[in-house]
């Protein structure tokens, strides 16, 4: 990971669909002018005005002025702070729901050039299949990767991860000495990632949050094939064989999510 003249960094990362969704609906605002939210289910930290449905909006006023008003109804699943890309995926989902109620014509690659306003890792959320991806998060390519004879537990330490915090942790000042591509090393066998592939956030995160550090290691003890911090955490999973029985047993806060 190295860090770019913009301020961004290079990122190398996969990104995966899980079938853990929020809810975004919108309707005709009453009232003619801004946009307006109701959230419901987790809750949602920070300013309103910065929430990315509305600046999904927003950003696609400026090109079409005769946009209407809505008022944008979100039911939260995907915890915040937990390197999910919840956030994310609401504000590429709305350009989406907009494209499609208000017929703007706008084709993927459009969408996915307004995405990457919003933030690095919305492009994704508009192609929405396991991709790799190189850049800010914005130059992805879908990858063969299936986890479908996998099942997923997720599990959440209860902690905030700072994102631009885990970014300033990071030692960007070492030549990268990879000899393989993130992508070519997801293409081994899922019971080789664990020597394999590693999460860069990790070693000053877990430092940082031990409670984050034995939650990876309890999926270990669990039986996980393959344990990882998501992104720049705090929420880490574990990829287990299908045929294992988790109902019953896990501590609370593990989900376990079919693939």
């Amino acid at each position: 990971m190295q860090k770019r003249s913009d301020g961004f960094h290079d990122i190398e990362t996969i990104f995966y669909p899980l079938p853990l969704k929020d809810a975004l609906e919108i309707v005709p605002a009453q009232n003619a002018g801004q946009p307006t939210i109701s959230n419901y289910g987790l809750p949602v930290k920070g300013k309103t005005a910065d929430n990315l449905c509305l600046k999904a909006w927003e950003l696609l006023k400026k090109d079409f002025p005769d946009l209407p008003a809505v008022q944008i109804y979100l039911l939260k699943n995907i915890p915040m702070g937990a390197g999910l890309g919840g956030g994310s995926s609401d504000g590429a989902f709305m350009l989406q729901l907009l494209n499609n109620k208000f017929q703007l014509g706008l084709s993927p690659e459009q969408l996915i050039y307004y995405a990457l306003q919003l933030g690095s890792d919305c492009p994704f959320f508009i192609v929405n299949r396991p991709c790799y991806a190189t850049g800010r998060g914005e130059i992805i390519n879908p990858v063969p990767v299936d986890l479908s004879s996998y099942q997923l537990v997720l599990a959440n330490p209860g902690v905030h991860v700072n994102t631009g915090w885990a970014f300033n942790q990071l030692d960007i000042s070492k030549p990268l000495t990879k000899t393989n591509t993130l992508e070519q090393l997801m293409l081994q066998p899922v019971t080789a990632w664990k020597d394999l592939v590693i999460n860069d956030f990790e070693k000053p995160v877990l430092e940082k949050y031990p409670e984050i550090k034995a939650v990876k290691e309890k999926l270990y003890q669990l039986g996980a094939v393959y344990a990882s911090m998501s992104g720049s955490g705090s929420m880490v999973f574990g990829l287990f064989n299908a045929a294992i029985n988790l109902t019953g047993g896990l501590p609370e806060h593990y989900t376990v999510i079919r693939l």
